[in-house]
């Protein structure tokens, strides 16, 4: 009994520790992100990406970026976007770019992995939207995009998007940074249920899982020079284990880093972080927006460009001897998180901002993104995470 109550308290100190190391780092890509997105002026966006080519596709994917947000606020932008008319190639470039080109989410890589993996997933983002051209281009019906089309338009009940002012009076006005702090407010909204699951499943993870088992899920982990089909089937395994867990992207990372200190390859990791998007409930959203077929074609278009993206910028790596070197991240249970350093007086600065900006918009509409029943079960699961947390650190003060 003393052993479980001892790897209990590990656990939930971990997911704790994750978390204090991760806050001003949520913060300071919620405030960029948040910034950008009442800022910048957005209303050309739907009729400026056409059918695919150069000039849209720049368009969606440069759109995509300054929108950046979570799954569900991404399906919802890209659905209004191919409903109003514009292509599916640069559409998907928007959803891609907006949930992989992503301030907050390079933030959170570099504190928990390494630069290697930064570069990855910009790069690796690209790459995916390059790929993402090349096969539905060359692989889509065209009956089936007016057919799924006309179904999202069903579904759109005439949603439109608010026109933006003059972002120079904007940003010297009261009202923009109100706006501001309400799309900071709402940033968190969106995730903190994944978040809440990602960091105590990450300490769950940690602190009982045996690296044994890493090693036989992930097949040639903790290998120095694994062989090809080792790291293509690990890069496989990635989008499996992360429809599974259905945890965002930003929820994904503190898992992933656990993945990283147990031996599994960079293309495994990133094919793991790409993977937001072929996660179940984004696949039933996508079935409710443009019909079960279209969301089969998509989710399998986005399997096979992730897997190739990653190997992609695996071997790119391998090629410069760039690779992150296997150990560089220690098992996370081993560290000492709550130091005075500078990740005490950053948390601290954005602490004091989260509720300056809670004070600025005290009323916020709140709403469930994305599938409701899904989100229903989200939140009784993030309420048992805290149940689960807090259980942890009563018995971590008593041991």
């Amino acid at each position: 009994m003393s052993g479980f109550l001892q790897r209990y308290s590990e656990a939930a100190m971990t997911s704790l520790g994750l978390f204090w190391m991760a806050f001003w780092a949520f913060g300071l890509g919620y405030l960029i992100s948040s910034m950008i997105q009442v800022f910048v002026t957005r209303e050309r966006m739907k009729r400026s990406m056409g059918e695919a080519g150069p000039k849209s596709m720049a368009l969606g994917t440069f759109f995509g970026f300054v929108s950046s947000s979570c799954s569900f606020a991404a399906l919802a932008t890209t659905r209004a976007l191919f409903t109003k008319g514009a292509g599916l190639i640069p559409s998907l470039a928007f959803l891609l770019a907006s949930t992989n080109l992503v301030v907050e989410l390079g933030i959170l890589i570099a504190v928990f992995l390494s630069w290697q993996f930064v570069v990855g997933e910009y790069l690796g983002g690209l790459l995916l939207i390059l790929l993402m051209w090349a096969v539905v281009k060359f692989t889509l019906p065209k009956k089936l995009i007016e057919k799924s089309r006309e179904h999202a338009r069903e579904e759109t009940h005439g949603e439109d998007e608010e026109e933006i002012p003059d972002w120079k009076r904007l940003i010297r006005s009261k009202e923009g940074w109100r706006k501001v702090a309400g799309r900071y407010l709402m940033e968190w909204q969106m995730v903190w249920k994944d978040v809440t699951i990602g960091f105590t499943v990450a300490g769950v993870i940690a602190a009982f899982i045996p690296r044994a088992f890493f090693q036989a899920l992930f097949v040639g982990s903790g290998s120095e020079h694994p062989a090809f089909w080792q790291t293509l089937l690990q890069t496989v395994i990635g989008p499996v284990a992360a429809f599974f867990t259905f945890i965002g992207s930003m929820g994904n990372i503190p898992l992933a880093a656990v993945l990283f200190s147990n031996g599994v390859a960079f293309a495994g990791i990133m094919a793991f972080i790409f993977s937001d998007l072929v996660v179940f409930p984004v696949l039933r959203i996508q079935a409710k927006y443009y019909g079960w077929k279209m969301a089969f074609y998509i989710m399998g278009v986005f399997l096979v460009v992730l897997i190739g993206a990653a190997l992609a910028m695996h071997y790119g790596l391998a090629l410069f001897s760039l690779l992150p070197e296997k150990g560089v991240a220690k098992s996370v249970t081993e560290r000492d998180f709550f130091q005075v350093d500078y990740t005490m007086f950053l948390n601290a600065l954005f602490l004091g901002l989260s509720l300056t900006f809670f004070k600025l918009k005290k009323k916020m509409a709140m709403s469930m993104m994305g599938d409701r029943a899904t989100e229903k079960v989200l939140f009784w699961v993030a309420l048992l995470a805290l149940a689960w947390l807090a259980g942890g650190l009563l018995v971590h003060l008593f041991l």
